[in-house]
């Protein structure tokens, strides 16, 4: 098995001596990880974008969850996006729209993909196909933004965590908006380096972000938190193509993320025991929903 990077200062460190972009060496490491050939490779990610892509031309159709909790948000926006009221830019809240259409079809059970989990399934392709308007990129680039996104997910996951059982949401959308940030960087011209700013600056932003899902669904508030993952992260690259820089290196940004995790009161943590699943309101919509016995840990 040949690991080209561990962390996200071996990554930048390989691109940079090698002049490469860091989606390459992504898919270098997934050829020497996997023995697959790179047409495979290349082959399955363009798979990952259709999903993406049917995703949210459902989700921007209107759907809306078997239980009521979510559905028609995304519609909602590109409404109001069309209107031209809007104060944060069409940009930005398309980007928004998209990842809530994401994650209203997911909450619908629909096919998504994770990226890096279910629960965060809407930041990347939600800032991707936004950008796409902007910056025109070829099928190719946009394959490359999703193994961008991924060298950052890798190091994530192999060095702190991706899961809101073990680290809250910040290490679900959390993790999500940064991997997304560091690659529109990278689609947008940004270098190596930068396109770890952007995820530190994001990451940043979003730590101690608990897990509290009403009723233990992947809805409320996990949907409107994408929305949020994905204004974060187009915000962070925006500043890292400036040449604005995090004081905290990227690493030492997601050792931070995984000790505070390690640190949240368990409640906090998916079980839907905390937070906003213990309000007055969050549980009377668990009692509506499953008869006053809350379905924990989903």
């Amino acid at each position: 098995m040949d690991v080209l990077f561990q962390n996200v200062r071996e990554l930048v460190e390989r691109a940079e001596q090698e002049g490469k972009l860091i989606s390459e060496i992504m898919i270098e490491q997934e050829i020497g990880i996997t023995g697959r050939s790179r047409e495979e490779i290349m082959k399955q990610m363009d798979r990952n974008l259709t999903v993406m892509e049917e995703a949210v031309e459902r989700g921007l159709n209107g759907v809306h969850s078997v239980t009521g909790l979510t559905g028609g948000d995304a519609v909602l926006l590109q409404k109001y996006i069309a209107s031209g009221k809007s104060l944060a830019g069409d940009l930005l809240l398309d980007a928004v729209s998209k990842a809530v259409a994401t994650n209203e079809v997911n909450a619908a059970m629909g096919t998504i993909c994770a990226t890096p989990t279910a629960g965060s399934a809407g930041v990347v392709p939600g800032t991707l196909f936004a950008i796409q308007h902007k910056l025109n990129p070829t099928r190719e680039q946009m394959i490359n933004f999703l193994f961008t996104s991924g060298a950052f997910g890798f190091v994530v996951a192999n060095n702190a965590s991706i899961s809101g059982a073990a680290g809250g949401c910040q290490a679900e959308v959390g993790s999500a908006a940064g991997m997304a940030a560091a690659a529109i960087v990278e689609m947008a011209g940004g270098t190596p380096q930068q396109c770890a700013e952007g995820f530190a600056i994001t990451l940043k932003n979003m730590l101690g972000l608990v897990c509290d899902p009403v009723a233990g669904l992947v809805e409320v508030p996990c949907v409107k938190r994408n929305a949020m993952g994905a204004a974060n992260a187009i915000v962070a690259a925006d500043m890292a193509l400036a040449g604005i820089t995090s004081r905290i290196p990227c690493d030492e940004v997601i050792g931070a993320m995984y000790r505070i995790g390690e640190s949240m009161n368990p409640d906090l943590k998916e079980t839907a025991r905390g937070g906003l699943a213990a309000t007055p309101t969050g549980k009377a919509l668990a009692a509506k929903i499953f008869g006053g016995a809350v379905v924990q840990g989903q």
